[in-house]
């Protein structure tokens, strides 16, 4: 199969760039406010001359701008009668972004995701369920039209208990589940309490996003136990879309779709590229959401770019090992030690007697202090043990003491989008 080197992807981003930056400079109040036009106009601009003059964008000043010029905000490069589709950030960290799409940016996208949808194995007759509840919620609607345009059988799961959609993935003979991986584990969860085989199930694919657990390693392997099936990952987002998809050949590894993004990986002090291999925040500028553009956006994801170029499966592009990592500001600091969520994930869930967990951070900035409580499956009752091996466990791995709570069975909250499992007393 071809695999475009990085002279070939570069090429098309630079052409895609200047295309868009013509109509975004000329007519998108957001970034006319923001940018110098003569900086950025010019016919000739390189990508390297891009990341050096355009500054970086904040998901501050997209929702500072929709409160002084409602509802929309002005990151629209044309008039609000061509924009057809309207998303919503889910508000996880406070209030919710607005974001419209035209046609063409939205079909852009659709394209993004027929890209996932193939990387993953997904065949045009697959029968494709989606456990999500309908709402404005982009990666939903997104995946949902790109596979209806691959010529899939699209069952929306959205109105149902987690029972019901059980029955029905097992009754429609589903081969693919879209979910993220804290629901798929749910799914499996109520299978179990309620005698229900999902390894007898044709679902061969678990298509997982929304958090960073389908790329951890033990989360991964309970998911592909409970469901005999293989775990494949992506990621995107509301402000830019449907960004990744995982490596065919190496697990874990996510390849980001440099013909719609322009991709950056920087330090988090000082803001600059960093080296392959190492760890920063990913920047992305989008190529094909002329419409609503970000440029140059920080995504707050925490992520390691590859060191191996090309990939062990020929490309070229971006790759990020272990996926996305975490949040930059999800990282908890407890006297004196760094801990980023998906690093505690991947110690309690090598423990399958663990159903659920919740993790309590108290205290002020400089003397905070962490508590972790712990959800046993039905007929594990022997919890004094576990909890000394957990606690051994975490200390193995952070050379800190982290108290371990076991609570009782049906005590801690079920999630059917995101995971909020960090929580701040």
């Amino acid at each position: 199969m071809y695999r475009p080197n990085r002279e070939v992807i570069e090429n098309i981003q630079q052409a895609k760039l200047r295309v868009s930056l013509k109509q975004i400079l000329s007519s998108n109040l957001f970034y006319r406010g923001k940018l110098d036009p003569l900086d950025l106009a010019t016919k000739s601009l390189s990508i390297k001359q891009f990341l050096k003059r355009c500054p970086l964008t904040e998901k501050n000043e997209f929702l500072e701008d929709q409160i002084q010029h409602p509802p929309f905000g002005r990151n629209l490069t044309f008039p609000l009668e061509q924009y057809s589709q309207f998303s919503q950030t889910s508000a996880t960290r406070g209030v919710p972004l607005r974001w419209l799409d035209t046609c063409e940016s939205w079909n852009g996208m659709l394209e993004s995701w027929k890209t996932i949808f193939l990387e993953s194995g997904v065949k045009t007759t697959d029968r494709i369920f989606f456990a999500f509840s309908f709402g404005p919620f982009l990666g939903f609607w997104t995946a949902f039209n790109s596979a209806q345009s691959l010529g899939c059988l699209c069952i929306p799961g959205g109105g149902q208990t987690s029972l019901g959609r059980l029955q029905s993935i097992l009754e429609n003979q589903v081969d693919v589940l879209c979910s993220t991986p804290t629901y798929a584990l749910r799914l499996a969860e109520v299978a179990m309490e309620n005698n229900l085989s999902l390894k007898d199930s044709p679902v061969r694919i678990l298509l997982t996003a929304g958090e960073p657990g389908g790329c951890i390693k033990a989360t991964r392997s309970r998911l592909e136990a409970a469901w005999g099936a293989q775990l494949k990952d992506h990621h995107g987002m509301t402000e830019v879309g449907p960004v990744s998809f995982e490596c065919t050949h190496k697990r874990g590894i996510l390849h980001i779709m440099e013909n719609s993004y322009l991709a950056e990986v920087l330090d988090l002090e000082t803001k600059i590229p960093i080296a392959p291999g190492a760890t920063g925040e990913l920047i992305l500028t989008t190529l094909d959401r002329t419409g609503s553009p970000a440029l140059r956006y920080r995504t707050g994801d925490l992520v390691q770019s590859s060191a191996e170029i090309p990939c062990s499966c020929g490309r070229f592009e971006l790759a990020l090992e272990g996926g996305i990592l975490g949040r930059v500001d999800d990282m908890v600091v407890i006297r004196g030690v760094n801990l980023f969520p998906g690093a505690v994930e991947e110690v309690i869930r090598r423990w399958p007697e663990i159903s659920e967990y919740q993790i309590e951070i108290h205290g002020s900035d400089s003397l905070k202090e962490i508590l972790i409580q712990v959800e046993l499956t039905l007929g594990n009752e022997d919890s004094h043990t576990l909890v000394q091996h957990l606690e051994r466990d975490l200390h193995a791995v952070f050379s800190l003491r982290i108290p371990v709570l076991a609570v009782s069975p049906g005590t801690l909250p079920r999630f059917e989008m995101k995971a909020k499992r960090w929580i701040c007393k």
